[in-house]
């Protein structure tokens, strides 16, 4: 299955220690992005957002969509 650079991002940035309630500016995104791809990888990230969408749906899912926002604003991209 073919994922975008998009979707990793996100992924990386939802299992990131960083919270949406700090409001972190682009450059923390994008390093937390790095940091975290670099620390568990493509992989690790998917499996930790798996784990954390069977165990609580209702919080993973609202996760991800401020890390899909953050991760288009920190890098440019558009819905």
């Amino acid at each position: 299955m073919s994922r975008t650079i998009e979707a990793v991002r996100a992924e990386a940035l939802f299992v990131s220690p960083v919270q949406a309630s700090e409001a972190p500016g682009v450059d923390r995104v994008r390093d937390a992005v790095t940091v975290t791809l670099h620390r568990i990888g493509e992989l690790g990230c998917a499996v930790h957002v798996a784990g954390e969408f069977g165990e609580h749906p209702e919080t993973a899912a609202a996760r991800m969509g401020w890390a899909l926002t953050a991760v288009r604003t920190a890098f440019g991209l558009r819905d």
